[in-house]
């Protein structure tokens, strides 16, 4: 497979772990939840329960420690049955990284020990209705008053929104790029509140809504960091969590496009023969299964290069691009080779089709990745985040090196 380079036993059995838990637990809902359209909420407790949002938290907090790799895998894996419980899933991972790149302990072991049980659902709030991506032109305020701060403004496509425990809300504390700071701001919080969930185009079952702040109060010490790292709490997240997160919900999509189609044209007949033995469709099919290789080595390829704590953010980028240019190519070929059938909302096809399209603006559209791989090309990239935070993903690599040794140990005797 095209994967075995990159993986480990650890990473096999993982993947097995939770593709039983998708198959079993969460396809069974995929139809209540597009039925409904309603934030599952149930499902997304169960998921967290299971410890994988805890995938790259050190084992000293609780976590599993197994890597950004292993995160990929967890996510490709519950999005290919069903991409809502797949951005749910990346969503927490998302919200799990300003903690353990910008958490002093105090605040680690206060919340990652319970993001690693379950017990706490976290997220990342960073984009307003008038600024969209252009995270510098926020305007939600963050103003000190003795031992707390007081929040006023507003979020939008919030993944997690109404479910999450606990918000990583980037606001303003004065001007400029350094006058942005990042705020750990508990769902409880007084003056934080949810308007209604309103329903979208695809991945039912998930939330993505907004966050109203009405002076809303949070201690001190929920900054992340010191004041003026908002911007580093953003960009970082978005770099190594955002983008491969992204880039493993719409593989896991992909795959179910691709497995699909071929079980349709395997099963379809036509001119007295399966669908897949026409020469026009079998260019199709082959072009899809083309095109999901690809995708998922550019993928793993690029969170192994993080887990071993090298420079990667231009891959990062790419994978990104490529993954979620791919997966709506293999959009458009499936519902080609499906023709009418395609529309029905009695096959998984339709909502795959919907779903895939979500996946292209959060972290960055493809435009945006492709100005960001322009500026590499051109030797104008900034120092990147996948090298100024090296030495603590490194630690993730090693926690799940010395796991791979103990489960063989354990295996042989």
């Amino acid at each position: 497979m095209t994967d075995d380079y990159f993986t480990t036993d650890v990473h096999r059995r993982l993947r097995e772990e939770v593709r039983e838990f998708a198959e079993t637990t969460v396809r069974p809902q995929v139809a209540d939840m597009e039925q409904s359209r309603s934030v599952d909420h149930k499902m997304s407790r169960l998921i967290a329960e299971k410890g994988w949002i805890g995938v790259t938290v050190q084992p000293a907090y609780g976590g599993l420690g197994l890597g950004h790799l292993a995160k990929t895998i967890v996510i490709e894996e519950l999005a290919r049955v069903s991409g809502a419980m797949g951005a749910m899933a990346q969503a927490s991972q998302l919200g799990v990284a300003k903690i353990l790149h910008f958490g002093d302990e105090a605040q680690k072991w206060r919340w990652l020990p319970a993001v690693s049980t379950g017990e706490c659902l976290p997220t990342i709030a960073v984009t307003e209705p008038e600024s969209g991506g252009h995270v510098l032109g926020m305007s939600m305020s963050a103003e000190r008053d003795g031992d707390e701060y007081v929040l006023n403004g507003r979020k939008v496509f919030v993944g997690n929104s109404h479910v999450g425990d606990l918000h990583g809300v980037v606001a303003r504390t004065g001007p400029g790029s350094k006058g942005l700071s990042a705020f750990l701001v508990p769902s409880t919080a007084p003056g934080l509140s949810l308007p209604e969930h309103g329903t979208a185009m695809g991945l039912h079952g998930f939330s993505f809504g907004e966050l109203v702040f009405d002076d809303c109060r949070v201690p001190a010490e929920n900054l992340l960091g010191s004041e003026g790292d908002g911007l580093n709490v953003a960009y970082s997240s978005s770099t190594l969590y955002g983008r491969p997160n992204l880039t493993a919900v719409s593989l896991g999509i992909h795959q179910a496009i691709v497995e699909e189609t071929a079980r349709f044209a395997r099963e379809h007949q036509r001119y007295g023969q399966a669908l897949g033995e026409l020469p026009t469709v079998k260019q199709k099919l082959g072009q899809l299964q083309s095109d999901l290789m690809t995708a998922r080595i550019l993928a793993y390829h690029a969170v192994h290069l993080l887990d071993q704590g090298l420079p990667c953010d231009t891959e990062l980028m790419n994978a990104k691009l490529v993954n979620v240019e791919l997966s709506l190519n293999a959009a458009r070929t499936a519902m080609e080779v499906h023709a009418a059938y395609g529309l029905s909302a009695d096959r998984s096809l339709e909502r795959l089709v919907r779903d895939a399209h979500h996946i292209y603006a959060p972290a960055g559209t493809s435009d945006v990745q492709r100005l960001r791989l322009a500026e590499n090309a051109l030797g104008k990239s900034q120092s990147q985040w996948s090298v100024r935070l090296a030495e603590e993903v490194r630690s993730s690599a090693a926690a799940l090196e010395e796991r791979g040794t103990t489960c063989d140990a354990g295996s042989a005797a």
